[in-house]
């Protein structure tokens, strides 16, 4: 079995716990994930199964989410699941504040990864060293925020504001809860979190266990095609001489015999297949001297 697993992660497990269970339902040793969800958000998390975990790399980073952001409170994890450091009523804010606010969160932007996450300082994850009572300056990384909407807005005590967010690789949702608090001088935390699309899949195409279950039972489940997981990469078709030879390693010269790049752009690399529309693999593109060469990153499917 190899390909991909758009799985629905429930409530109050870590992504590694969802690997190891898909891995006991489907009796297969190499699963991976891309992408890691704490373990009190749901929602999108693409698993790999089989060879299709040497795949991982190569899937759309961008990433969406539906977030709940609770103003008035600091915690030490950035979410609900972290003791409360400081609490202060802010019954006076406004949307059209908050609103402001947000604004200064989109596009690319300076993100100080919150402690409590799995980002490795000194060879030890943060939450480690944060568990341990460490306290770790961490730096900004340049990270890319697409999009904020605002989807509802409740007032009271604690005010929260739901927001649909689309952004790149690397963006702590928990970070922006934080960061909006401290602009708006009230403090901040993320509530819930929902990740509505990641690699390319999407929520309303994804499985819960229970799903998984029933499928398996019924044996109508099929994961996703390895190279449907990669429409977001270009596309080269080689002749069979020149399939085999790629495959052993060789670099290939495009050719007036060898298909163009289909869609898409080199960035990531491209898609290799033969004339029978068999998935190779993964290539790079380069420049030398008047030749433009196609050189194997990962070869899927030998030949």
């Amino acid at each position: 079995m190899q390909g991909f697993l758009n799985l629905n992660k429930p409530f109050g497990i870590t992504s590694h716990d969802c690997v190891a269970r898909v891995r006991r339902l489907l009796r297969l040793k190499r699963v991976g994930h891309g992408g890691t969800l704490d373990p009190a958000a749901t929602g999108v998390l693409p698993i790999a199964l089989g060879k299709a975990t040497r795949l991982l790399q190569y899937l759309q980073p961008d990433k969406a989410y539906q977030a709940t952001i609770r103003l008035g409170l600091i915690t030490t994890t950035d979410d609900l699941q972290g003791e409360i450091l400081t609490s202060q009523s802010v019954t006076g804010l406004t949307l059209e504040e908050v609103k402001a606010a947000l604004k200064q969160f989109e596009g690319k932007i300076q993100q100080v990864p919150p402690n409590y996450s799995a980002i490795q300082v000194q060879g030890k994850r943060l939450y480690d060293l944060a568990r341990a009572g460490e306290k770790i300056e961490v730096s900004a990384r340049p990270v890319e925020v697409h999009k904020i909407e605002i989807l509802a807005w409740r007032t009271g005590e604690f005010p929260e504001v739901d927001v649909a967010i689309a952004c790149g690789p690397g963006t702590y949702i928990r970070a922006i809860a934080r960061d909006l608090g401290a602009l708006l001088k009230t403090g901040g935390t993320l509530a819930a979190l929902i990740r509505t699309e990641s690699c390319g899949l999407n929520l309303s195409d994804s499985l819960t266990f229970e799903e998984l279950e029933q499928q398996l039972q019924q044996e109508t489940f099929n994961p996703i095609p390895p190279a449907a997981a990669l429409e977001h990469l270009a596309a080269v078709t080689l002749p069979a001489k020149d399939a085999k030879a790629w495959c052993q390693g060789q670099r290939i010269p495009l050719s007036p015999l060898t298909s163009p790049p289909s869609t898409g752009g080199n960035e990531g690399g491209l898609r290799i297949y033969d004339e029978d529309k068999r998935f190779l693999g993964i290539a790079s593109l380069v420049h030398s001297n008047a030749d433009l060469l196609l050189i194997p990153q990962m070869v899927f499917e030998p030949i």
